[in-house]
C-alpha cells in the first residue's frame, strides 16, 4: 500500500474513508454548501428583516464549510494508523 508505515515492528495503514473525521467533514461540508447556496441565492428581504439584517444562512454555511475543511486538514495531517491484520501479514510473509 502507498500509505504503509513501519512502527515498532508492526505494519500499519491509514484508516482512510473509515476515519470518523472524514464522515463528519462530509456532513458538515454538505450542510455548509446547501446553506451557502440558500444564503447567496434564496434569501429574501423579509428573511433579512427577521434576522436583524444578518444573512444567517450565508454566515452559518461559511462557518460549516470552514469547519469541514479543518476536519479534512486534521485527518490528512494526523492520520489514524490501523495495524494490518495478522493473517494478511502471514500471507505476505
Amino acid at each position: 500500500m502507498a500509505h504503509e508505515r513501519k512502527t515498532s515492528g508492526a505494519r500499519t495503514h491509514r484508516a482512510g474513508a473509515f476515519d470518523v473525521r472524514a464522515i463528519i467533514a462530509l456532513l458538515l461540508g454538505i450542510y455548509g454548501v446547501v446553506l451557502l447556496v440558500m444564503g447567496i441565492g434564496f434569501t429574501s428581504e423579509a428573511d433579512l428583516e427577521r434576522a436583524a439584517g444578518v444573512n444567517i444562512n450565508l454566515w452559518t454555511g461559511l462557518a460549516l464549510t470552514v469547519a469541514a475543511l479543518l476536519f479534512v486538514a486534521w485527518a490528512r495531517w494526523r492520520p489514524i494508523l490501523v495495524p494490518d491484520d495478522e493473517a494478511e501479514q502471514e500471507q505476505a510473509g
